[in-house]
């Protein structure tokens, strides 16, 4: 009887202690709910201050605040106001960081008592030795979740950094549409409309083009936007009529390894198409009214794989290429001899490999490049370039914390926006970087976009909206990125590459949407057709892992990336050896060879089909 006795004192015990865990739980609950209602009715409003944060040109136009207070009278559901402000809280709530505490605690002791409850015998007695066992087992258990909570507060205040307050919405669909219907303000309602962040939060997959035998590595669509130019690694690039989904023209681009881009020539009728590739070639198609290539020919040679090509706003026949080699390249195909050796990029007495190139719309004779070893955008001057006058550099331009870093940082794409007053940098296993290009020489950025992740290949950024009211980029994980430009808070987060990585976007010049490619060996086209606003959802846990995957690698990365480097040079000399024995005597690096179109034909060795590596 006295062992009954105790057994039912035991278990009564443990139901008191089920009973007290429980009101413990709810009375966590209930504060946990009260600290969170009063976070959102007297937290202050953000205003992403930090150390990166600096000012925007004109910022003081418009308040910043509008989309978290007073809504108009009359909504209008088409402008998407105060909808797609991405917070690191879920449903968009602001916490203060005492509620953020309280919840942290809240959940603690939730998980305490769960291990209590899910204890083997839980509620009777065990021996000492067991005891113990459960009790390391709980510390070690408590440990692991103190670390992952302190882990994730980590995470979220970076991801949340640097942030701002969107602005209201510039554009209302139903007073918009009644305007123009009167003819008011028609001139401006596709602008409008391009620029609107409610489209942008609607954008969905409405297609793909399927032609290519490889992975996709340039789009370019005409000045008018009825034709959309591809270029692949299968060494062929193809005029669709998108709209369609039909390729008019498909032909052999001339190259021996991959095509990294093909762009029509602004004026040019549509007649004229610039192409570089791997092979260091820059090509040019010259393209009839009869849906055919006439022929296509070389104008200059790089002596590494020729990246980008910059072509200048209003002109038919100029053009630059960057190269590997460090060389600049002015091509103008209405000289004899078209290709000019404008630069050659270097580091103190080194010379450095250029990824990307892109000419100032407003200012045409600058242009900025991005390097292989350089954390710096550069920009020149064709009309004062002196390789004795700080090697021909006008100015520079990176963030602070990368100018004494020692990773292996690089700039893999940088673009200029619409009128040229301000230049986005993407860099490689890091962030994006806003800069007013009319800053003096050093001047540090003015946004950072965060979230997502470009290591794999030389990942493309772009603006989108016809006044760069966006930015937008691919990410190894697959996704696709649109932040708001003035806030850097994302507004949409779309599945892009089944393959994993989306490397070139290309807006629409006058139309809301893009087409976007990758590793895939397809085209995507994008518009905002969607009945509902995108909700993001998953793109907090999308960004966290971008970023563990990008802090882990980073320790590592330096070998693997000497690993690849080396692995490729072993294989182009293979590939090159047997060529080279057949050759007498010509040598393919001489000026003669590579800037004239004469010489075209010859041979500049063999094909080297490397997929989709970064060089």
């Amino acid at each position: 009887m006295a062992e009954a006795d105790d057994k039912s004192t035991v278990l009564n015990g443990g139901t008191e202690d089920k009973e007290e865990d429980q009101h413990k739980d709810g009375g966590a609950s209930g504060s946990k709910e009260g600290q969170t209602q009063a976070s959102i009715t007297d937290a202050p409003t953000e205003t992403g201050e930090g150390s990166g944060d600096k000012p925007m040109p004109d910022a003081e136009a418009e308040d910043g605040n509008n989309n978290n207070h007073g809504e108009p009278d009359e909504e209008d559901t088409d402008s998407m106001d105060g909808s797609g402000l991405y917070s690191l809280t879920e449903d968009g709530e602001r916490e203060s960081e005492g509620g953020r505490r309280e919840r942290t605690r809240a959940k603690d002791t939730a998980k305490r008592a769960a291990r209590k409850r899910n204890r083997p015998g839980g509620g009777t007695n065990h021996s000492s030795s067991s005891d113990d066992d459960d009790d390391e087992d709980e510390e070690d258990e408590e440990q692991k979740d103190d670390d992952d909570d302190e882990d994730d507060e980590a995470m979220e205040a970076w991801l949340g950094a640097e942030l701002r307050d969107m602005r209201g919405p510039v554009w209302r669909a139903v007073p918009s549409i009644r305007s123009r219907e009167i003819g008011r303000d028609a001139a401006q309602f596709v602008r409008r409309v391009c620029g609107a962040r409610g489209l942008v939060q609607r954008l969905e997959l409405q297609g793909r083009l399927e032609r290519h035998a490889g992975c996709v590595n340039t789009l370019h669509f005409n000045p008018s936007g009825t034709r959309l130019a591809s270029g692949s690694d299968d060494l062929r690039v193809i005029i669709w009529d998108w709209a369609v989904k039909k390729a008019e023209l498909e032909f052999d681009s001339g190259h021996k390894s991959n095509v990294f881009q093909a762009k029509f020539l602004p004026h040019s009728g549509d007649s004229t198409l610039a192409m570089c590739a791997r092979d260091g070639q820059i090509r040019v198609a010259e393209l009839s009214a009869t849906q055919r290539c006439k022929n296509t020919k070389r104008v200059a040679q790089h002596k590494g794989a020729a990246h980008k090509l910059a072509l200048e706003p209003d002109s038919p026949c100029s053009f630059l290429s960057a190269g590997e080699d460090a060389v600049v390249f002015g091509i103008d195909l209405r000289l004899d001899r078209p290709a000019n050796k404008l630069v050659v990029v270097k580091e103190g007495d080194k010379k450095v490999g250029l990824y990307t190139i892109f000419v100032k719309p407003a200012t045409t004779h600058h242009f900025a490049v991005g390097a292989e070893i350089n954390t710096s955008g550069e920009i020149y001057d064709q009309r004062k370039i002196n390789e004795n006058d700080n090697n021909g550099v006008l100015k520079k331009f990176c963030p602070s914390h990368l100018v004494s870093s020692e990773s292996k940082t690089n700039i893999t794409c940088l673009v200029y926006s619409h009128d040229g007053t301000e230049l986005l940098a993407s860099y490689n296993d890091e962030d994006i970087y806003l800069f007013d290009s009319n800053h003096s020489d050093g001047a540090d950025y003015l946004r950072r976009y965060k979230g997502h992740r470009n290591n794999a290949t030389v990942k493309g950024v772009n603006f989108y909206g016809p006044c760069s009211e966006f930015v937008v980029s691919g990410s190894d994980c697959g996704h696709i990125y649109l932040w708001d430009k003035y806030s850097a808070r994302i507004v949409q987060f779309m599945e892009g590459d089944r393959g994993g990585v989306v490397n070139c976007l290309e807006p629409h010049p006058h139309l809301p949407g893009m087409a976007t490619s990758g590793l895939d060996h397809d085209i995507k086209l994008w518009a905002p057709t969607a009945e509902a606003p995108t909700t993001l959802k998953g793109l907090k846990e999308v960004m966290k892992k971008n970023k563990r995957e990008r802090d882990e690698d980073s320790v590592r990365h330096g070998d693997q990336y000497d690993t690849q480097l080396l692995w490729f040079l072993m294989r182009h000399m293979r590939n090159r050896r047997p060529q080279r024995a057949r050759r007498e005597g010509a040598d393919p690096d001489t000026d003669e060879s590579w800037s004239s179109p004469d010489s075209s034909d010859e041979e500049e060795g063999g094909p080297d089909h490397v997929q989709c590596m970064s060089s």
